[in-house]
C-alpha cells in the first residue's frame, strides 16, 4: 500500500492546491478520471476543486513530501467492501477479467505507447515507488460501465530507461453501492476500496496547514471535529477503487493491495 499512500497523498494536494479538476472530474476518481456531478454534489467540493487555485504547483510538492509517512490500508480513513463467501461462478468470473485485462494490456509494457493512448502520468517528477498513468476518457466511461478490458489507469514502476508495466486500476462512481461494484468484480475476490472522513484545512491554511492532524492520513476523523478547527468535510475523497496485477502468478497476488 506504499505506492496508493503517495498516489492518494499527491491527488489531495492537487486538488487543493491546482484547480486543474472540475467538480465533474473530481467526483468520480475523483482523480483525473471525470464524471457526471451526482445529485448531492456538494459546494464543499466545488470549493475545494476551484476557490483553491492559482497557489504554485512547488507548494503542492512540498505538501506531499510533509505527509509522505507510512500508514495502514486498515486505518480510519479506509473503507474496504465487505468479503462475499467463495463460488466457482465468481471464480471463473474474475478469471475471465484478468485474461482480458492481462491481452488489453500487453501493448502498454511499452510506456510510450500508453501516453499515445491517452494514459497521462500523474506527478511524474514526484518521487512515488509507482506512477499512475490515467485516461480521464477512460475513467469517464467507467462511471456508466465495468469494460475490463480499458482500467482508468496503468500502474507502473520506474526504472532506469523508462517505466515497466506492473498492472491496472479500475474506478467506480462514489455513488455505487457493494452490490454495483460486486457486479464489476466479484467482491469474493477482491475488495474494492475508498478514501473517507477527510478533514481539509481551511484555504487560507493550506500552505502551512499540520497534516499530521488534517487530509487522508490525519488524526481528524469526525465531522465535528472538522467543524471545530474550520475545516472542510469530505465524506468521501475519491470514487471507488481497485487494483489489479495480472501478470502475477497467483490469484491471491493478482487482486491483492
Amino acid at each position: 500500500m506504499r505506492h496508493h499512500r503517495h498516489l492518494i497523498v499527491a491527488m489531495t494536494m492537487s486538488l487543493l492546491f491546482s484547480g486543474s479538476l472540475s467538480p465533474a472530474e473530481s467526483d468520480q476518481l475523483d482523480h483525473p478520471l471525470g464524471e457526471p456531478p451526482p445529485l448531492d454534489h456538494s459546494a464543499h467540493d466545488a470549493e475545494m476543486t476551484h476557490e483553491d487555485s492559482g497557489l504554485h504547483e512547488r507548494h503542492s510538492q512540498e505538501a506531499v513530501t510533509s505527509m509522505a509517512e507510512p500508514h495502514a490500508h486498515l486505518g480510519p480513513h479506509f473503507r474496504w467492501t465487505t468479503r462475499r463467501a467463495a463460488s466457482p461462478a465468481d471464480q471463473e468470473r474474475a478469471a475471465v477479467i484478468v485474461t482480458a485485462l492481462r491481452k488489453s494490456l500487453e501493448p502498454y509494457r511499452d510506456y510510450r505507447k500508453a501516453i499515445d493512448d491517452g494514459y497521462e502520468p500523474f506527478l511524474p517528477n514526484v518521487e512515488q515507488p509507482h506512477y499512475h498513468f490515467t485516461s480521464k476518457w477512460r475513467g469517464f466511461k467507467s462511471a456508466f460501465r465495468f469494460n475490463p478490458e480499458q482500467p482508468t489507469s496503468l500502474l507502473y514502476k520506474k526504472t532506469a530507461d523508462g517505466y515497466e508495466l506492473e498492472g491496472a486500476m479500475f474506478t467506480a462512481p462514489k455513488r455505487k453501492d457493494e452490490n454495483a461494484l460486486n457486479q464489476r468484480i466479484p467482491l469474493s475476490v477482491a475488495q474494492w476500496h475508498a478514501h473517507v472522513n477527510i478533514c481539509l484545512p481551511p484555504k487560507r491554511e493550506v500552505k502551512t496547514a499540520d497534516w499530521t492532524r488534517f487530509g487522508p492520513k490525519g488524526s481528524i476523523l469526525t465531522e465535528s471535529e472538522c467543524n471545530t478547527v474550520n475545516g472542510r468535510w469530505v465524506p468521501q475523497l475519491f470514487g471507488w477503487m481497485i487494483h489489479v496485477y495480472p501478470f502475477r502468478d497467483s490469484v491471491e497476488s493478482i487482486w491483492s493491495h
